[in-house]
This record gives C-alpha cells, structure tokens and sequence, in this order.
C-alpha cells in the first residue's frame, strides 16, 4: 500500500470536518451549519476507520484491533469530560449513562449484527473461547464495581462514590484493563488470533511504515475534529431530546451510539468475512476501553472540579445489565456461533433502546 493509491475522500474529508469546525462557533446550534456538521462527523468517522485500518494492518493483531478501540475510546472520553467542564452540574450522569450505552450497544448491538450478518451468510462460525471467556470476565468485573456497586456503599448517599473510593475505583479499572491488554497482546496474544480471512484484502501485504505513520497523524487529526464537531453538536442534540420529551440518558447513549461508529462498521465487516474472533475482539475491546480508561479519567476530572459523579445504575438497568452479562457468557461459552445468538443480542438490545425512551 502507498500514499500514491490512498482514495481521495480519506484525506479530504479530515479537511472537510476541519473547515466545517472552524465555523461552528459563529453559527447558530441549529440551521444549515449543524446540518452541515452531522454530514462532516459522519463522513470523518469513516475517514478515522480507514486510517485505523491502515494501521492496524501494519502492527497485526491483536495490535490492530487495540488500535481501534483506543481510538475510539479516545474520542469518548474527550467528549464526555468537554462537556463536564462545560455544565458539571448538569451531566452528573452523562458518563455513567455513555458508558452503560457503549456496552449495551457493543454487547448486544454489535455482537449482535455480527452474530446474525456472520451466521447468515456462513451458517455457523467459531472464534477462540479463551480469549472471549477472558474480556467478558473483565468486562463483568469493570461493569459491576462501577456501575452497581455505587448504589450500595455508604460513604455517598445515592448513587455515588466519595472521593477516595472515586480514586479506588480509577485505579482498579485502570488495572483490570491494563492486565487484560497485557494478556492480549503479550502473554496469551495466541488467544485472541483468528484463522485465515476469506477475504483477499487480508491477504495484502502490510503497508510501509510512512503510509502507517501518515495514517496514524491522520487518524489523530480526525479523531480530534470528530470530537470537536460532536461537543459543537451537544446543543443541537439537548434541544432535539428536550423537544421530542424523552430522558436525559438518551444523550448519553446517542454521544455512545456516535463514537461506537467506526468500531460497529469494523466489527461488522468482519463477520462477514468470517472472521468472528477479529469481530469479537473489535466489540468486547471497546467496550473494556470505554470502562477501563473512562471511568479513570472523569473520575479524576470530577475530583478536581469538586463536582459529584453519578455512576451507579438505576434498577431497571442493573436487570438489563445482569441479562447481557449472562447472555453474553452463554453465548460465547462453546466456541461456535449461529443466527440464533444474534437474534437474542438483538432483542436485549431492543428492550434496551425501548426503555430508554420509554423508561
């Protein structure tokens, strides 16, 4: 691969996103302008996902698909905390309510697509249980400490932790990620490797190491435009909800739905490629970055702006939350994979979208 064979729109469409940015902040947060900036968020999340790729197949898996996942993760957090500072009071729960929708959305949304796309086209499909059996134990025990367990300690009234616990919480989610990774790509990296691709663009040869860097300073530039047009959006979007009367958590899983963009298109693309294990460790990475490095980060942004920190879940989600957990440990526990997993992921998942707007 070399810069000469790159399509054009992987460049210009960064640029786009760049000038429409730049005039955001004289416009008004709806009309033309915010039309203009949801085509240019769009068009630049698809930009991000080639330049990702580009260096994901440079470094290999299971480097790649953490490349992606980082990635996104990045623009999550960006997002979240931007908007804290701006209205801390306010979006108390903004990353509690992200953060529940990425794995919602990546549990059972896009394991779910994938699990149907994948099973319909090749009939069954098998990845490696090690590997899946190890993210779903990290995600359960990331899920649970900062998600439920808030509602029962007894430093913080309701659905809070106090400011120590806030640190406790950081470092164990920092922890448990960056031991998940270490097994990932080091001391069982065998675990998370899938069999030969059906698909011939697998099969070429890994690009230079300019490309890669190319992509990797382009992918950077996007990522820090996406977060720019989506916070410059953040208006736009409380003003759609507050017309439409649905809850506030709704913002939280649109700003989740949005960031999960390029690693939905990825995961997707490859189970129709047959590749599961790359699809499965695309899905459940995301969803283990979004917890492990979120938390941390606004943990440490609500600590120093002194503002309380919603995490813990309401009833109604917990149940959804168990439900996707054990689902999840049932689906991926034998190794192969029909339509049928998909269609159970997929129906969680409409009973979550359902809730959340009708709650």
């Amino acid at each position: 691969m070399t810069i000469a064979r790159t399509p054009w729109w992987v460049w210009t469409w960064p640029v786009l996103a760049w000038v429409i940015l730049s005039v955001t902040p004289f416009a008004s947060p709806a009309g033309f302008i915010a039309a203009a900036a949801v085509v240019a968020l769009i068009l630049a999340v698809f930009a991000a996902v080639y330049h990702a790729e580009v260096v994901a197949h440079r470094t290999g898996e299971p480097f790649g698909t953490l490349v992606l996942a980082v990635a996104v993760t990045i623009i999550e957090v960006a997002l979240i905390v931007s908007v804290m500072v701006a209205a801390p009071a306010e979006k108390a729960g903004l990353a509690r309510d992200t953060v529940f929708a990425v794995v919602m959305i990546v549990c059972n949304g896009i394991v779910g697509l994938s699990l149907l796309w994948g099973g319909a086209r090749h009939h069954e499909q098998g990845f490696q249980v090690h590997g899946a059996s190890a993210a779903l134990a990290v995600l359960a025990a990331l899920t649970m400490l900062t998600l439920v367990l808030p509602n029962f300690a007894t430093s913080a009234p309701g659905p809070l932790f106090s400011t120590s616990q806030l640190v406790f919480a950081g470092t164990v989610s920092l922890v448990l990620y960056g031991s998940f990774v270490f097994i990932q790509t080091v001391r069982h990296r065998d675990y998370f490797l899938a069999g030969k691709p059906d698909n011939e663009e697998a099969h070429a040869p890994p690009p230079s190491n300019t490309t890669a860097a190319v992509s990797a300073g382009l992918l950077f530039a996007v990522l820090v435009a996406i977060v720019g047009l989506a916070k410059s959006l953040t208006p736009t979007l409380e003003i759609g909800v507050a017309r439409l009367d649905v809850p506030k958590p709704v913002v939280g899983l649109v700003i989740a739905a949005l960031v999960l963009l390029p690693e939905g298109l990825a995961a997707l693309r490859a189970a129709r490629a047959n590749q599961l294990q790359t699809s499965l460790n695309l899905a459940l990475g995301s969803a283990l970055a979004s917890i492990g490095l979120t938390i941390p980060v606004v943990a440490g942004v609500s600590i120093v702006i002194r503002q309380p920190l919603e995490l813990g879940l309401g009833t109604k989600d917990e149940v959804l939350l168990a439900l996707t957990l054990l689902t999840g440990v049932i689906t991926l526990g034998t190794g192969r994979t029909t339509v049928l997993q998909g269609i159970v992921h997929l129906v969680i998942f409409a009973v979550f979208l359902f809730f959340a707007v009708v709650p």
